[in-house]
């Protein structure tokens, strides 16, 4: 098995964490030397705190295991595409390379751009769609169930909200039938 197949399938279990608690399920992991050193999965529905992204989790627990924010020797592995706080993230802690699965579809994510924007004396290498169709259908999979849900729960208020007294008759303003 290569080992980016192998470390994005880790970093897909982490999404799936993620997905157990309720939060959008991407997973992300750091790798040195073919072994894991930081994990992490979204917490932002946790924390309520917009800095709470798989990858932020697995860099900081990447560095404190290696006790140093410099991760020049490391690779970051994410299920969806980084948005432009987290390059940020591996651009600042020297991340040697990203690879990652789905696609950001909206295009809010700058990935290249900053990937190779040298903006701390140092480029990322970027890698994406590992696994893309496998992290995309955790991904879409999640929105779906959420948009279903979220239009029974507007069906269910609509009908209460045009629901009708036991017997049938009208509320007049203050709650009693007619």
């Amino acid at each position: 098995m290569e080992d980016k197949i192998k470390f994005m399938r880790a970093a897909l279990r982490q999404a799936e964490r993620g997905l157990a608690k309720g939060e959008v399920p991407v997973g992300a992991v750091v790798v040195l030397d073919g072994k894991v050193i930081g994990r992490g999965h979204n917490r932002r529905a946790k924390t309520q705190l917009a800095s709470s992204h798989a990858e932020m989790y697995a860099i900081d627990r990447a560095c404190k295991k290696l006790n140093s924010w410099r991760l020049e020797d490391c690779d970051l592995y994410v299920t969806l595409e980084p948005c432009p706080m987290c390059m940020g993230a591996a651009l600042n802690a020297r991340i040697r390379k990203v690879y990652f699965g789905a696609y950001e579809q909206k295009g809010r994510s700058m990935t290249d751009d900053l990937a190779a924007s040298n903006l701390l004396n140092h480029t990322v290498e970027v890698e994406g769609g590992v696994l893309g169709e496998a992290c995309s259908e955790l991904l879409s999979g999640f929105f779906r169930a959420m948009r279903a849900r979220t239009a029974a729960q507007r069906r269910a208020e609509g009908q209460q909200e045009g629901a009708l007294p036991a017997d049938g008759r009208e509320a007049d303003g203050d709650g009693a039938a007619e």
